[in-house]
Formats: structure tokens, C-alpha cells, sequence
């Protein structure tokens, strides 16, 4: 079953939390769906959040996160590498998680690359119409299988880069 946007519309940790061990869905041009099981997030909790993107106000960068929840948001870093980002919360309330890894894709660029995820997607809602959905894992992950750990590349970012809000799920 597919997760609807209420899903989504509650606060970005809560959300990335309950994303591990759900399938990350992406259709293929040829019609097929690759499914891989989502086994690493971040969380990005909102403008007062130094390390999330929004703690610079509404930009053009930032204008997807503002969106409704359940929206993609896709950003390029490095010149080189997509991030695929889900946003999460009230419309307007600029928090996502983003999706660090799924399957054997064990990095967000690994997986973005492997599944042909760039900007074309960004802004869309999750689900048939963009080629990109979130399906309910087969059993809820215990709290015991998820490993806590501070977000990774947010240095800049104070003390917000040593808060616990990258989440992975050891199985």
C-alpha cells in the first residue's frame, strides 16, 4: 500500500523514523518498478534548524520544501551529486527527510545515480504520476533496529550538526 500524504504531514523525525524499512518505488522508462527497502534518513527539521536548508529562508532553492507534504525535493551538490529529499509537515512549514540510502545503495548520490532521480522530479508529489512512491514496509521496524547518529556533511551548522537526526536501520 502506498503511503499517502498524511503520512507525511507530521514532523520530519517522526517521519524518518517510520520511512526505515519502507520501499522506496521508482518506475523505470520501460515500465518496470524497482523497489528497495529505505535503511538510512536524515531529518531536517524546519527554518530553526541550522543544518536544514530553510534556516536561509524561502529561496529559489528552497521553494519546494514550502510545498505540500509528500512533495519531492530534489537538490544538486558538488556540481555532481542529487539529493532526493521528501518534505514533510504543515504546507509552508519548510522541514524534509532526506533519503541517505535504500537497498544496496548505501550513499544518497549512490542511489539517486543507480535510480535516474535528478531535478525532473523535483517539486512533484509522491506517487504514479512522478514515477515516485513510498510503499508501507511489511512489518514496523522496533525502536532496538534503529541506530541514531548525528546528520552527516552539516558542520556549518553548530551544534545542529551533533543532533541525532540521521537514522539507520540495522537488521
Amino acid at each position: 500500500m502506498k503511503l499517502i500524504a498524511a503520512f507525511f504531514d507530521r514532523p520530519a523525525d517522526i517521519v524518518a523514523k517510520e520511512l526505515l524499512g519502507s520501499l522506496l518505488c521508482v518506475k523505470n522508462k520501460d515500465g518496470t518498478v524497482v523497489r528497495l527497502p529505505v535503511s538510512e534518513v536524515e531529518a531536517y527539521l524546519g527554518p530553526h534548524d541550522l543544518a536544514c536548508h530553510s534556516a536561509k529562508g524561502r529561496t529559489l532553492r528552497t521553494e519546494t520544501m514550502f510545498g505540500p507534504p509528500g512533495t519531492i525535493y530534489i537538490y544538486l551538490i558538488y556540481g555532481m551529486y542529487y539529493m532526493f529529499n521528501i518534505v514533510t509537515g504543515k504546507r509552508d512549514y519548510p522541514a524534509a527527510v532526506l533519503i541517505r540510502g535504500a537497498g544496496t545503495y548505501d550513499g544518497p548520490g549512490k542511489l539517486t545515480k543507480a535510480l535516474g532521480i535528478d531535478m525532473q522530479v523535483n517539486g512533484h508529489i509522491l506517487g504514479p504520476a512522478s514515477g515516485i512512491w513510498i510503499e508501507e514496509p511489511k512489518y514496523m521496524s522496533p525502536a532496538e533496529e534503529i541506530e541514531c547518529a548525528p546528520r552527516i556533511g552539516v558542520d556549518y551548522a553548530g551544534e545542529w550538526a551533533e543532533r541525532e537526526l540521521r537514522f539507520i536501520l540495522n537488521r
